[in-house]
């Protein structure tokens, strides 16, 4: 009788315990890409998708949000259930600088309204002007600038794009007073600078990759180092004391995910992400695989979350 309590007993007990890692996922997890199909992030989407999808042994569907930089995907996320089944792959463009620039589009906090799951990759922002431009450095396009003051437009792919915080630092660095001009995307720009009516771009490496490959665009200063273009110096091997802005990009949750949950996502997302065959389909994208854990996203976040900030009241951006 008393073994038969204690059997009953313990039944009861599994019965009321609360959800395990173990119970998760049941179904399929929806992941938001604020982005259009096709671009560079959404193709690396879809190929991390595939490999948590093994990892968890569930659809991982992918779902294409575009829209206000991104802005419009990620609030979607920001204000969807909180249960593991809806994640998102963005950038730091959405996350960070429009957060801060246009708060009333991008109507969220990434250090509170957002669960940090991992970062996944990294694409350089590169400084580029045509083959036959008169200066074939960095210091020699800043010499030219100060001498012929308005004479060095630098397209970017949009106002208060990562571009354009990059454009900003390297006045702020050199008081070179390069002109920013913003496109309506990072095409055309390359497309500008291609044709004479900008004499420089910064932009992802991605969209110009063919270009610095052939030859009709070089390459004067990079955010990181890129092992397919290890000429092109970092503003740091120039002697400077700041980096330019790159872009990264990293997987989220809602705020308030239990802890059953990203116990189990987070190690399957890292495995995932640093896959052999992840590493070798961003490369061709200009992307490069660079995993970190949670707690080293949201650092990243606060940190270049202070200085775009800074950078945006000295430009006098902020209201």
């Amino acid at each position: 009788m008393k073994m038969a309590l204690n059997t009953c007993a313990a039944l009861l007990l599994a019965a009321a315990t609360p959800i395990h890692a173990q119970d998760y996922p049941k179904g399929s997890v929806s992941l938001v890409i604020p982005l259009a199909p096709g671009d560079a992030t959404d193709t690396s989407a879809r190929a991390i998708a595939e490999e948590l999808s093994r990892e968890l042994k569930v659809a991982i569907v992918p779902v294409n949000r575009p829209g206000a930089g991104g802005a419009l995907g990620t609030e979607m996320v920001v204000k969807s259930k909180p249960d593991g089944y809806t994640i998102i792959l963005t950038n730091n463009a959405s996350l960070v600088f429009r957060s801060i620039l246009d708060p009333k589009t991008a109507n969220y906090n990434p250090l509170t309204d957002l669960t940090p799951l991992g970062l996944a990759m990294r694409s350089p922002s590169i400084l580029a002007v045509r083959s036959d431009a008169p200066y074939k450095t960095f210091a020699e396009m800043v010499e030219h600038s100060k001498k012929n003051p308005g004479s060095v437009r630098v397209g970017t792919a949009g106002a208060g794009s990562v571009g354009d915080f990059c454009v900003l630092t390297l006045n702020s660095l050199t008081g070179a007073g390069l002109v920013t001009v913003p496109f309506t995307g990072a095409s055309p720009a390359v497309t500008a600078l291609l044709g004479g009516h900008v004499e420089g771009v910064v932009l992802a490496l991605g969209t110009m990759t063919g270009h610095l490959r052939s030859g009709t665009l070089r390459g004067i200063v990079i955010s990181s180092k890129y092992p397919d273009f290890p000429d092109i110096p970092t503003l740091s091997e120039l002697g400077y004391s700041e980096p330019l802005f790159g872009v990264w990009v990293g997987f989220f949750a809602p705020a308030g995910v239990p802890a059953e949950v990203t116990r189990t996502l987070v190690p399957a997302l890292e495995r995932a992400i640093r896959s052999p065959a992840i590493g070798a389909k961003l490369r061709p994208l200009g992307m490069l695989m660079d995993y970190s854990p949670p707690e080293k996203l949201l650092a990243e976040i606060s940190e270049e979350h202070a200085r775009v900030q800074g950078l945006a009241r000295k430009a006098g951006l902020l209201k």
